[in-house]
């Protein structure tokens, strides 16, 4: 019946108008520092068997089925991590991880991770992530002294500067990775929290254990590819065009039917 059709097309137009957010707001963050785009998911749904394959006839068993399928949803989002790419920002405290890995901060009490290194110092001269909303400090913490010049941050993530005419070495950065990213929950902000899907964070110097290593003054840019996304959102257009066009057919019918009696 053409109800069945209008119902499947419907859930297509609806799929695709949650491709289309997505898509938005992959385009609205190209700019956004390390940002990872998300891709979405679909899958099909239950399947009306008219005739179930292996059904016996008086011609012998049946080879296929007869089935209809009564149209699509959103499975899931999946999130993109591969490497954006680094720019130069020449900020003393700017750092970018190269390769997998996570900073960790304390977010009001609960470990918060990222990717974006745009670190500042607070007025305690502690590091934290250059945000107006809130300080958040990175974990394990670190203190720079008013008067330190000449920072540098080694790719093992050793921080040293230069202090009452002395070269001191402040602390070591630590960096966090996950049995599985995807599981990870996007809290705004660039911050990620662990879920039992993600598993437990896994802590480890810059470098070691499968983690990335730290560069300086640099940081990671988006991973949005802006004309993948334009491509995919004129498939996204167009696939919600056809779907609409199939409710405008299967109306016609439904019309032409119940103006069958006229004649």
């Amino acid at each position: 019946m053409s109800i069945r059709a209008i119902h499947s097309a419907a859930s297509g137009m609806d799929a695709h108008q949650f491709n289309l957010d997505v898509i938005a707001n992959n385009l609205a963050n190209a700019s956004t520092t390390s940002f990872k785009r998300s891709r979405t998911n679909f899958e099909d749904l239950f399947y009306q068997n008219v005739k179930l394959p292996g059904t016996d006839s008086t011609a012998g068993q049946t080879g296929v089925g007869t089935s209809v399928g009564l149209g699509t949803r959103v499975a899931s989002t999946s999130l993109d991590f591969s490497q954006g790419s680094i720019i130069d920002s020449k900020g003393d405290f700017d750092m970018a991880i190269v390769g997998q890995g996570f900073f960790q901060v304390d977010n009001n009490g609960t470990p918060a991770y990222l990717r974006s290194g745009n670190f500042t110092r607070n007025a305690s001269g502690q590091l934290v992530v250059g945000s107006a909303e809130s300080g958040r400090i990175l974990q394990p913490p670190i203190t720079i002294p008013n008067d330190a010049t000449d920072v540098s941050i080694s790719s093992d993530g050793r921080i040293s500067v230069l202090s009452s005419g002395q070269v001191q070495e402040l602390g070591q950065l630590q960096l966090y990775r996950f049995a599985n990213d995807q599981g990870l929950l996007q809290q705004g902000e660039n911050l990620y929290i662990a879920t039992p899907a993600s598993g437990t964070a896994i802590s480890s110097v810059p470098g070691q254990n499968g983690l990335g290593s730290i560069r300086h003054r640099v940081l990671e840019a988006s991973n949005v590819e802006p004309v993948r996304e334009l491509v995919d959102l004129i498939k996204t257009q167009r696939n919600f065009e056809l779907n609409s066009q199939t409710i405008k057919a299967a109306d016609q019918m439904l019309q032409l039917i119940s103006n069958l009696r006229q004649f």
